[in-house]
């Protein structure tokens, strides 16, 4: 790696709040985003819990044109890079004229390929489908209009690796700077809350059926945990070569120092303890730090039985028992495709204002999770360092390593 890389700028739109402010708040406080959605119960889900985000208003913001081409991931999306770019001092002219490129980690358009094609059957005639749709309904959808929207030249795609994209997008976008081919990316992910999206994930039977408390449903690492919660929004992070924040005066939020992956090569959704070790390690490696100099550890940790388990070995296996962990999943639900870069921007928050967020709910270990140092309540404590894992379906992992600068 030639360049260092650190963020400059950081965006959140989640069931936690709408903005950094809201979100610091809701995460030091250990409240939860998750509720009981009549409309998934009476559309035929097993379980109606989901992490609730609202649909933004941007018309104040963007012209006709503009949302023409935006469903829920793009206008999610959106609203967490407008307030990273604002955050990190860049704007339009500046963006038009120098070279900034877009990694966002998007996996499903799932909404507004129904709405199109329903619209198809019903009208009996494509033509009247609208100018708009094709681009909402493709993957890409979220870099394609961002990039439009605040004039983007640099590098341009959609990272798509299930509820790993956040994280590798950020990866991706740390391997581009330190190599010396790009300046700056904006990087992130975003995930669309509807029926349609999360219908299929629904029949598996891995969400939880406590439908009674939705608040605390989420139960990542708990003995009693029955699933995970669906969730979603977006969230944002300006990645920039250090010499070029420092020559534009942009504040230096974090520096990303390791980025480690793998993938399982086995099963296409059980998770595998020594696919993520390996990843854990080679962050580790990267960076070139050892175990002790991690202050805090934001687990994957979805609240499913397997899952959790996996996880709190493999991190036993690493780092041993006294790092302390959370998942901030326990509040926020699985945020899926987003998940990865929330967790950065949840993390930092963290580091910015000295606590860890509680992992709550977790009121009873297993045998796995009473080996690690799991955080159940807002613990004040100085983060100089933190490493946040994440793992998708395919067998997909990503580990961030980010130290304060």
């Amino acid at each position: 790696m030639s360049q260092r890389v650190v963020i400059t700028g950081i965006g959140i739109y989640s069931c936690l709040g709408e903005n950094l402010d809201e979100v610091t708040k809701s995460l030091y406080a250990g409240k939860s985003g998750i509720i009981f959605d009549q409309v998934r119960k009476d559309f035929g889900f097993r379980s109606a819990l989901t992490g609730m985000v609202k649909e933004p208003d941007v018309k104040n913001f963007l012209s006709r044109r503009q949302r023409l081409g935006m469903h829920q991931p793009a206008l999610y999306a959106y609203m967490a890079t407008r307030e990273a770019l604002e955050l990190s001092g860049l704007d339009v002219d500046f963006l038009e004229k120098s070279e900034t490129g877009i990694i966002y980690g998007n996996d499903s358009t799932a909404a507004s390929v129904v709405e199109a094609v329903d619209k198809a059957k019903e009208k009996r005639d494509t033509t009247l489908i609208g100018s708009g749709a094709i681009f909402q309904n493709m993957n890409s959808t979220v870099n394609m209009n961002l990039s439009t929207i605040f004039k983007l030249k640099g590098i341009n795609f959609t990272l798509s690796a299930a509820c790993a994209s956040g994280s590798h997008s950020i990866g991706m976008g740390y391997l581009m700077i330190g190599q010396g081919l790009q300046e700056r990316v904006i990087c992130g992910g975003a995930q669309e809350i509807n029926s349609a999206a999360m219908a299929s994930f629904d029949g598996l039977g891995t969400f939880s059926i406590h439908e009674s408390e939705p608040g605390k449903a989420s139960r990542p690492f708990d003995r009693d945990r029955d699933g995970l919660i669906p969730s979603g929004g977006a969230a944002t992070v300006i990645l920039e070569s250090y010499e070029s924040a420092v020559i534009r005066g942009a504040p230096i939020l974090a520096e990303l120092i390791g980025y480690g992956f793998s993938s399982n090569g086995d099963h296409i959704s059980n998770p595998s303890i020594e696919g993520q070790v390996r990843s854990l390690r080679m962050a580790l490696k990267q960076a070139g730090i050892g175990t002790d100099d991690v202050d805090y550890i934001n687990a994957h940790a979805t609240s499913t039985p397997v899952g959790d388990s996996s996880e709190a070995r493999a991190i036993y296996e690493v780092f041993g028992e006294k790092v302390p962990v959370s998942s901030t999943k326990s509040m926020t639900g699985h945020e899926c495709w987003m998940a990865g870069a929330s967790e950065i921007v949840y993390s930092i928050l963290m580091m910015q204002n000295s606590f860890i967020a509680p992992n709550i709910n977790f009121e009873n270990p297993d045998e796995d999770s009473a080996r690690i140092n799991i955080i159940p309540q807002t613990k004040e404590q100085n983060i100089d360092c933190f490493l946040s894992n994440s793992f998708g379906f395919g067998g997909t992992n990503s580990t961030l390593i980010l130290k304060r600068v």
